[in-house]
Order: C-alpha cells, then sequence, then structure tokens
C-alpha cells in the first residue's frame, strides 16, 4: 500500500490494547526510518529510547495528558535531543563520516568551523537545544509515517512531563533532553472513541497556497 493510503489509515490512537504487542521486528523498522531522516548539516542531534518495561511506562506517565494511552500501549519511543552542541559531537560525526567514505579526517573542517562558529556559545544553550529539537521532528515524522506502513497503531505525545521522563530515564547524564513521546501499539477498536471516525484535515484548496 502506498505512503498517502497509510497515513489516510492512521489517526492517533486514544486507547490501546494492552494484550498485543508490536514485534521487535517491526519496533527496529520503525526506529530505523527515524535514523535514516534528514538532519540539519548530518549531524543526527538527536537519539531514540525504546521503552517496552511496564514498571517504567507507568513511572513516565505520571502527569502525562492521557496516561492510560502510554501505560496500555506495547512500546513508547522517547525522542530526545541533544541538551547542546559541543565541538566534541560536531567532530564526531564528522570523523565519522570521512572514516566511512575513505576520506582523510579533517576534509571538511571548512564547514565544520562556520558550525562552530555558529553554535559554540555558552549564552546560546536554550537556542541550540530548539534547533536540536527541531531536528528531532524530522525523525519523529518519519517514524509514524513507518508505523502507518506497517499497520502500527501510533499516538504522537507532547503533553508529558519532560522533567520527569529526562529523570527516569538519565537524560541529563547522556547530555540530551527529552521532546516528543510515540505511543506504539494496535488500537482497541471497541474502546477508543475516535477509532472509526472520519479523518478531517483542511481542504486542498485552503491549506496549499501556490505561485504561479
Amino acid at each position: 500500500m502506498g505512503l498517502l493510503e497509510s497515513l489516510q489509515w492512521r489517526y492517533a490512537a486514544k486507547k490501546y490494547d494492552p494484550s498485543k504487542k508490536v514485534s521487535e521486528e517491526n519496533i527496529d523498522k520503525i526506529v530505523e526510518a527515524a535514523r535514516l531522516a534528514p538532519t540539519s548539516s548530518g549531524l543526527q542531534q538527536f537519539r531514540v529510547l525504546v521503552v517496552s518495561n511496564q514498571e517504567l511506562k507507568e513511572k513516565l506517565s505520571h502527569n502525562a495528558l492521557n496516561p492510560e494511552v502510554m501505560v496500555d500501549c506495547s512500546h513508547v519511543l522517547v525522542f530526545a535531543a541533544w541538551d547542546n552542541y559541543t565541538e566534541e559531537r560536531i567532530d564526531a560525526i564528522y570523523d565519522r563520516t570521512t572514516d566511512e567514505r575513505g576520506l582523510p579526517r579533517g576534509r571538511f573542517s571548512s564547514y565544520t568551523d562556520k558550525i562552530k562558529g555558529i553554535y559554540l556559545n555558552d549564552e546560546a544553550a536554550e537556542k541550540n537545544f530548539i534547533h536540536t529539537a527541531h531536528q528531532s521532528y524530522i525523525g519523529f515524522a518519519m517514524s509514524i509515517a513507518m508505523a502507518a506502513e506497517l499497520r502500527v497503531d501510533s499516538t504522537p505525545a507532547e503533553g508529558f512531563d519532560s522533567a520527569l521522563v529526562d529523570e527516569v530515564l538519565g537524560l541529563n547524564e547522556k547530555g540530551l533532553r527529552s521532546v516528543t513521546l510515540l505511543y506504539l501499539g494496535y488500537r482497541d477498536q471497541e474502546g477508543d472513541w475516535l477509532a472509526g471516525m472520519k479523518k478531517v484535515r483542511n481542504p486542498k484548496s485552503e491549506f496549499v497556497i501556490e505561485y504561479r
């Protein structure tokens, strides 16, 4: 089935069947879609944490909107972005790039020097996090699309206690901050009030503004 048909099929599930689990094969594909996502300067400024442990899901659900959705779903993907740019982080990805392409290290130093000049500013930490968080949304969208292709239900979530998630998962020690969550599983067709309802979006005539 094509991507557009898959996106037409999907919706933000409001109730999951806790007895149905997503296979590890499909979870791997959904995460891989995020890993292959484009990012600014190719830096992959975010990481994906995969949570299937029930006790952890229950801890993470405190203070969240619709906590039962997080608890009952099969897996929670946590999209967490770099808390800041560092010289080491920038160099690491470009060293890997040159090594894997058989190029000498430093081949892109003129470009990485420009990146460092923009981001390596102690006063810009919060602004930098906003930028890295934006990159995570690209991978987030890719995972949502991949889940739809696999007919795995998903629920994008921003309504959660990010400080709690960061603490429970030890993200501060990893130099990361949580940005979004993606719940994955299989809908409870009978219990989900939104299941079966028509998908509603703005018509193309309003959504698209053309300049010809």
